[in-house]
């Protein structure tokens, strides 16, 4: 995920673009303690990155994320991540008491402990496509297969070049959320729903399947997130179009039967390779169940933007998004789900990552996961 500034006749199809925790669970070491794991590797886009698209290759509506008030909450300055602070992957390393991971396009060496490869912006289908479908909104040509491509020349780097790695009994892969700019970038036109959820859904598949073949053992692979309660879609979608909890029910069912596509891809890998513990991460359910009651974790705005520039209700416009001259931020963070419109506060994404680590949110639990290192590590 992640999102530009766009003319106005691109905002059709950007209703749901660019989707592109404290330490929450004990679950890594306290000193003295081995770790659970040594390393994490993680994909996917802006809600995992940490930094890729800094200075990208490439044409990149990213610019605004360099700037105040980005990173404000707990880092004190822009580290090019999508929200006011730490994502998910940041609390997932927390937990697993491991450094945050450095961005490959700019982790000067510090790689022991694993690699970013997110990129915001990023599709899961070739960007090619969209090229050719004359749909590509311009903005970044990365796909998952970039990420793969990286990947691959990361391991080559480390003179890891044999088709099967061996090392990878004490490392974490972590497939964060991605496919949701593809659909963005395809609403209003021709190609289908049911076109993109295919062509994505393959592309995922064989980039699970790949780092499954080079002797992945331990992966959370992300579904895609409740994208109709995002700001944006709040913002561009028909007041009709509204589902029971006030979020764009279209949307929402794009994602639902998305993820209800990958949930039964990756119970095919689970049999194909039974040495491979693979979890499902809910995304869309562990935002939906805080959409539910926002009050109980304490949010007082649930689509309301801290960082905007709009009218009511949503401070939001997508011609002065956060990071821009006219955008102003809230005194609370805590208290918003929406950070820009279209990424999370470090709150939410707090309570998201304690849902996956500590509740009922993966399938196995992650619990299930970390017994079964113990046991074969």
């Amino acid at each position: 995920m992640g999102y530009c500034v766009p003319s106005m006749s691109s905002t059709i199809r950007l209703i749901t673009i660019c989707i592109v925790v404290s330490s929450v669970v004990s679950v890594g070491c306290a000193e003295g303690r081995t770790r659970a794991f040594k390393r994490v590797f993680a994909f996917g886009d802006s809600f995992t990155d940490t930094g890729n698209t800094k200075n990208a290759e490439g044409p990149s509506g990213f610019g605004h994320v360099s700037n105040s008030p980005y990173g404000t909450t707990f880092f004190n300055h822009s580290t090019n991540r999508y929200s006011d602070g730490r994502l998910v992957i940041d609390f997932v390393a927390e937990a697993l008491s491991l450094p945050y991971l450095p961005p490959y396009r700019h982790s000067k060496g510090n790689d022991t402990f694993g690699v970013n490869f997110a990129v915001a912006g990023s599709t899961a289908i070739n960007h090619l496509f969209f090229v050719r479908n004359n749909l590509s909104l311009d903005i970044t040509p990365q796909s998952i297969q970039t990420q793969m491509i990286w990947f691959n020349r990361y391991l080559e780097s480390q003179q890891c070049q044999e088709s099967k790695c061996k090392d990878f009994d004490d490392t974490l892969f972590w497939f964060g959320e991605i496919g949701v700019n593809d659909y963005a970038y395809t609403l209003g036109s021709t190609v289908s729903d049911d076109t993109i959820r295919k062509l994505a859904i393959t592309s995922v598949s064989g980039s699970l399947q790949t780092l499954l073949e080079k002797g992945a053992k331990y992966l959370v692979v992300q579904g895609l997130p409740l994208t109709g309660c995002l700001t944006l879609s709040m913002y561009l979608a028909p007041p009709d179009d509204r589902d029971e909890i006030g979020c764009v029910k279209s949307v929402n069912n794009q994602s639902y039967h998305h993820n209800l596509v990958l949930q039964a891809k990756l119970q095919e890998f689970r049999k194909q390779y039974p040495q491979a513990v693979i979890l499902y991460a809910d995304y869309f359910n562990a935002y939906r169940t805080v959409m539910k009651n926002p009050s109980k974790y304490g949010f007082k705005e649930a689509f309301k933007v801290c960082c905007g520039s709009g009218e009511p209700p949503y401070n939001f416009s997508v011609f002065a998004t956060c990071g821009t001259p006219n955008a102003t931020v809230c005194t609370s963070p805590s208290q918003y789900i929406n950070w820009d419109g279209v990424h999370l506060t470090e709150a939410m994404y707090k309570i998201i990552s304690s849902m996956f680590l500590q509740g009922n949110f993966t399938q196995p639990p992650f619990n299930f996961l970390l017994g079964k290192k113990e046991r074969v590590g």
